[in-house]
């Protein structure tokens, strides 16, 4: 005996056979074939070729986008709002930079964040990779046609590779920074400008195997307008002698008299006297170099916020990091001489210099005078400052980095990089002023420094009224021409041929 009527039984298998409902008729063969689910239903192979591709590609623009449109939102959703913060966020890095190129370096110049930042690009990196491989998956590589399948994943894996590269070496270069910035930027208190100006002290140290310390072959002080930029340098002699110190420094209270003991006291000598009496500067990075900045504010009478040390045996490592410079040169500079024959010259002309022929035409003493040198050593100065730009120094930030905790010493906090960052980026499009401290404008070995202080004080207010005789000493015009060697003027002076004091373009010219 059946448990139900077999009339029941009968309802179910008609209903199993009818779903559409109760005693419908049964449809013919062709008519279920069109009820089929389209996504059941075999596509062309352009189609699933094309969609693959497709899901691929958008993953690499907009990672993302691609599963949006496979369906997958919550993956979606996630990776999209990633890229819409960080998108968000370079934009508003942008618009700073776009108003104030010295903010946005600001928010930049801290080795912590930029430690940060490298960890999450290799994050980053690694989770596009991610979906890449897995946007490869939604593309459905079984149903793909044989042929197409290994070019598309290839291609997939390119995607996969030039991601991860991008993403390692910004990382590098950012890492690279953070390490730039702990091995140079080590000043901690910031000084603040000086009616309206900051000034930063440039000493190109000569450090070697063949010789004992280091003594700053060129002197030169920048005093930078602290709203526009405009940059006045002030090179001194390194022969320069009877200097003073500014007074209540720490170097006056140990030497009332200045530094004043005929040929043996040279200003270049001062780095190693301070270097020699670290004692006297408690708590300094670089006593020899806090040193020169007291006998550099005496000379001058303005007070020096900070200094930077470039050492010229890694000048050379420096400039082929940024790719070399250009420069016109006006004579023939020799490669060699002193204690070594002449090897070849740099020639007149144009001349695009690598690190190597950019430190001989800095350093070069055969047959020229300190203060031809000094002339050289300003035209590398400005060429670099004019030819340096974002692009070249993003391609070859790490070998920049590399070069720069080995080049550069300074007391320059990181926290004022970027305001430093600025006001050159404002230089570089203002005429750059140089007034160089050499015969007939000074001798130097019987310096007048009021009449030093008295050119400081006209090339940095040129609309101001010249100073009376009564108030300051008269400071003899330059010359173009020729001249004898005045009687002491010190070493340095070739043949009797004096440059022009001022004129950076008697020996060369950035290109």
């Amino acid at each position: 005996m059946l448990p139900f009527p077999a009339s029941t039984h009968r309802n179910h298998r008609e209903r199993a056979a009818h779903p559409a409902g109760r005693g419908a008729p049964r449809p013919p063969d062709g008519a279920t074939a069109k009820r089929e689910p389209a996504a059941a239903r075999p596509q062309p192979p352009e189609l699933l070729v094309r969609r693959a591709v497709s899901l691929v590609v958008m993953t690499l623009v907009l990672p993302g986008s691609a599963h949006w449109v496979a369906g997958d939102r919550r993956v979606a959703k996630a990776a999209l709002g990633v890229v819409t913060g960080c998108l968000g966020l370079g934009l508003l890095l942008a618009l700073v930079a776009a108003v104030d190129v010295g903010a946005a370096v600001g928010v930049l110049a801290d080795s912590t964040v930029l430690r940060v930042l490298a960890v999450l690009l290799v994050v980053a990196g690694l989770a596009e990779a991610v979906l890449l491989a897995d946007a490869w998956r939604l593309g459905r590589p079984a149903s793909l046609p044989r042929r197409a399948r290994p070019m598309i994943a290839v291609g997939t894996a390119l995607a996969v590779v030039l991601v991860a590269t991008g993403a390692l070496a910004g990382a590098r270069r950012a890492w690279a920074g953070a390490g730039l910035l702990d091995d140079v930027f080590q000043g901690s208190t910031a000084a603040g400008a000086v009616d309206g100006r900051y000034t930063v002290l440039l000493l190109g140290g000569d450090a070697g195997p063949d010789r004992v310390g280091t003594r700053p072959d060129s002197v030169t002080l920048a005093s930078i307008d602290a709203s526009t930029g405009r940059t006045v340098l002030f090179s001194l002699p390194r022969n320069l002698e009877d200097v003073p110190f500014a007074a209540g420094s720490a170097a006056a209270r140990a030497m009332p008299g200045g530094w004043s003991c005929g040929d043996s006291c040279l200003l270049n000598a001062i780095y190693t006297w301070g270097t020699e009496h670290a004692n006297l500067f408690p708590g300094v990075r670089d006593p020899g170099a806090e040193a020169m900045k007291e006998a550099v504010s005496g000379v001058t009478g303005l007070p020096v916020s900070y200094y930077v040390l470039i050492d010229l045996a890694g000048f050379r490592q420096l400039i082929d990091a940024l790719g070399g410079i250009t420069v016109t040169v006006r004579e023939p500079v020799p490669i060699g001489g002193g204690t070594s024959k002449v090897k070849g010259y740099i020639k007149p002309g144009t001349q695009h210099l690598d690190g190597y022929h950019a430190l001989w035409f800095a350093r070069s003493r055969h047959g020229a005078s300190d203060y031809a040198r000094m002339q050289r050593q300003r035209c590398v100065l400005n060429a670099m400052l004019h030819q340096l730009d974002p692009g070249s120094v993003l391609a070859h930030f790490e070998d920049i980095a590399a070069a720069g905790g080995k080049v550069v010493s300074t007391d320059l906090p990181a926290g004022e990089l970027g305001r430093f960052v600025g006001l050159a980026s404002g230089a570089r499009s203002q005429e750059l002023t140089s007034v160089q401290f050499v015969p007939p404008l000074v001798d130097p070995a019987h310096p007048d420094m009021g009449a030093i202080r008295a050119e400081v004080a006209k090339a940095l207010n040129p609309s101001a009224a010249p100073p009376t005789p009564s108030a300051a000493a008269p400071t003899p015009t330059p010359t173009p021409t020729p001249r004898s060697s005045p009687s002491g003027a010190g070493p340095g002076v070739a043949d009797g041929i004096v440059p022009k004091a001022s004129d950076v373009q008697s020996a060369c010219s950035a290109g």
